[in-house]
């Protein structure tokens, strides 16, 4: 699977899904069904392919049972992203047993020159098509990157999550700010007296 695809988007919608609950500041951004499709709106790889046909016809009907299930799935998404550079194997089967209760399905692409497969749901659930797409983008980045490529912030006050997708690999912050934080920290208590 040394050519397995994933999609940066999708790679980012799972992190994102997973960074809704910020565990040390006890936020939650996924508690109601607005907040959900607020989430679906901004995340379009997100989307299942019925919801796409659908654009113009009103809202996404989502309901407090499709919270429920993405709630679920977040927990999930996020134990992958916390486990994998630590356990791969518990990582493993926390990816391959969501891809099988979303009922994931593989299917060949083809744009152009390149030909690649990607991972979808026949469920018509938004919960099983979210399921299929991260689940397999993760999966994917693990059998070509590696496992330590998925991780959670080395910052003391931040347990956000983040998928390194960089050249080097040697991402251990969420964010800028996050590695900005840790160098001022890191500066002060090596200039601070003793």
């Amino acid at each position: 699977m040394r050519d397995a695809y994933y999609s940066p988007l999708v790679v980012q919608t799972a992190v994102d899904l997973a960074n809704t609950l910020r565990p040390i500041k006890g936020e939650d951004a996924l508690e109601t069904v607005e907040q959900l499709r607020d989430f679906l709106d901004g995340h379009p790889a997100a989307e299942p392919p019925s919801a796409a046909a659908n654009q113009g016809t009103g809202p996404r009907r989502l309901t407090r049972a499709d919270l429920a299930e993405v709630r679920a799935l977040r927990e999930t998404v996020r134990a992958v992203l916390e486990r994998a550079n630590t356990d791969a194997g518990e990582a493993a089967a926390l990816i391959n047993d969501g891809l099988r209760r979303s009922r994931a399905t593989p299917v060949l692409r083809h744009e152009g020159d390149r030909w690649w497969t990607e991972v979808t749901s026949d469920a018509d659930r938004c919960s099983a098509h979210l399921a299929a797409t991260t689940l397999s983008a993760l999966a994917s980045v693990i059998a070509t990157l590696g496992p330590a490529r998925l991780g959670v912030c080395a910052g003391q006050a931040c347990r956000a999550t983040f998928v390194d997708l960089s050249r080097n690999g040697s991402k251990q912050y969420c964010t800028r700010t996050c590695s900005h934080r840790a160098s001022v920290a890191a500066y002060r208590s090596r200039r601070s007296p003793r």
